[in-house]
């Protein structure tokens, strides 16, 4: 005589099922050659937007060439420009940016010292904004800054929506002094430091 222990509904699940349906591996059935060369494109047109929308909309690097902005940048250093934050704020004095030049339709870096509304005024060597002396404690102590052409003293008006921009290294930079205030459509982005 045997003893059979009772089955419960849970157990009485038959073993065949399990088999019915195969167990599936990831990547099973393999893709075919041509699918996974058009997947291989996707993720690189993707990879190059959004290389593209990072670097001419939001950071770009950038590296100095020349000495126009002497002691602040130095020839040949990298930094990273900010293509952003003029799209939330205007460009303020002080704000080091990379321009596109008047003269050569080239890149330059320059400092902004006067906006739109202000007058600039450059005499004894010094640079006035609205009558007053600007300070410069950015610049070489001692530096001067003169007027282009040998006068003793020239003016500057800036309309709204343009920028006074000067090199610190006043002795070897083509600025503001040279071709004038620029329009807010030249400059491309801050200088992250």
């Amino acid at each position: 005589m045997s003893a059979q222990m009772p089955v419960t509904n849970a157990e009485s699940v038959s073993t065949s099922e399990s088999l019915v349906a195969p167990v599936r591996r990831a990547g099973w059935p393999p893709r075919s050659p041509l699918r996974q060369v058009a997947q291989y494109l996707l993720i690189a047109l993707l990879a190059a937007a959004s290389y593209f929308l990072v670097s001419h909309f939001f950071l770009q690097s950038v590296s100095v060439v020349g000495v126009s902005m002497v002691p602040t940048l130095q020839n040949a250093d990298r930094y990273l420009l900010n293509r952003w934050v003029f799209h939330i704020r205007s460009p303020r004095p002080a704000d080091i940016v990379v321009l596109r030049d008047p003269l050569d339709n080239g890149f330059s870096v320059k400092r902004i010292v006067a906006v739109g509304g202000d007058s600039v005024c450059l005499k004894q060597g010094a640079v006035f904004v609205n009558g007053k002396e600007l300070e410069e404690p950015y610049l070489v102590p001692g530096t001067r800054t003169f007027a282009p052409s040998g006068l003793e003293e020239h003016s500057f008006q800036c309309a709204t929506g343009q920028y006074f921009v000067l090199g610190d290294n006043r002795n070897a930079s083509v600025d503001s002094r040279v071709y004038g205030p620029v329009p807010r459509a030249n400059i491309l982005g801050l200088i992250i430091r």
